[in-house]
C-alpha cells in the first residue's frame, strides 16, 4: 500500500467495524428516547472501554514507534475525546448521557476513520504485515475491567469538564 493510498488495510477494517458494532449497541440501548436500556448500554460501556484502551495502549503507541517516536499531531485530541467518552460511561445511563456520547462519537470517529485518521494512517504507516500482526494481537486483548457505575456531585462535574475540553479543542 503506498503512501497516499486511501484503501483500508486491517487496522482500518479493525477498529471501523468495531465503531459500526458499539453504534448499533448504542442505537438499541436508546430506542425509546426516554430511557436507557441497560442491557445493550453495559454491554456498549465494556465495548467502548475496550476499544479506548486498545487504541490508548496499542495503536498510538504502535504509530508512534513506527514515526521513530515522533507523535501522530491528532493522538492528543482524540486523547481528550477518549477521556470524555470514558466519563460518560461512569454514572448509570441516562438519554442526556447518550445524547453527549452520540455527540463526541460521530465526529470523533470520522476523524479516526478519515483518509488522514488515525487508522489508515497506521495502515500505511507500519505497512500491511505490520498492521495484521497488531490486528492479529487486538483480537485477543483483554476486556477492560469495570467499574460499579458512580453517581455524585463529583462525578457531574467531571463529565463537563471533559465535555468542554473535547468541543473547545475541536473550535480552536
Amino acid at each position: 500500500m503506498n503512501a497516499g493510498s486511501g484503501i483500508a488495510g486491517a487496522v482500518y477494517q479493525f477498529f471501523a467495524g468495531d465503531h459500526r458494532r458499539l453504534d448499533a449497541l448504542l442505537a438499541r440501548a436508546s430506542v425509546d428516547p426516554s430511557r436507557v436500556d441497560r442491557g445493550p448500554f453495559d454491554e456498549f460501556r465494556a465495548g467502548i472501554l475496550k476499544h479506548i484502551a486498545m487504541e490508548e495502549k496499542r495503536l498510538i503507541p504502535a504509530l508512534t514507534a513506527a514515526r521513530r517516536g515522533e507523535p501522530f499531531p491528532l493522538a492528543a485530541k482524540l486523547r481528550v475525546d477518549h477521556g470524555a467518552i470514558a466519563a460518560l460511561v461512569v454514572p448509570a445511563p441516562r438519554p442526556d448521557l447518550v445524547a453527549h456520547l452520540r455527540a463526541i462519537l460521530a465526529p470523533h470517529n470520522a476523524r479516526e476513520e478519515a483518509l488522514d485518521g488515525l487508522y489508515r494512517t497506521c495502515d500505511r504507516t507500519l505497512g500491511a504485515a505490520n498492521a495484521a500482526a497488531l490486528v492479529g494481537s487486538l483480537e485477543s486483548f483483554p476486556d477492560v475491567r469495570l467499574k460499579p457505575y458512580n453517581e455524585g456531585p463529583a462525578v457531574e462535574r467531571h463529565i463537563r469538564q471533559t465535555l468542554e475540553l473535547s468541543r473547545r479543542q475541536w473550535r480552536e
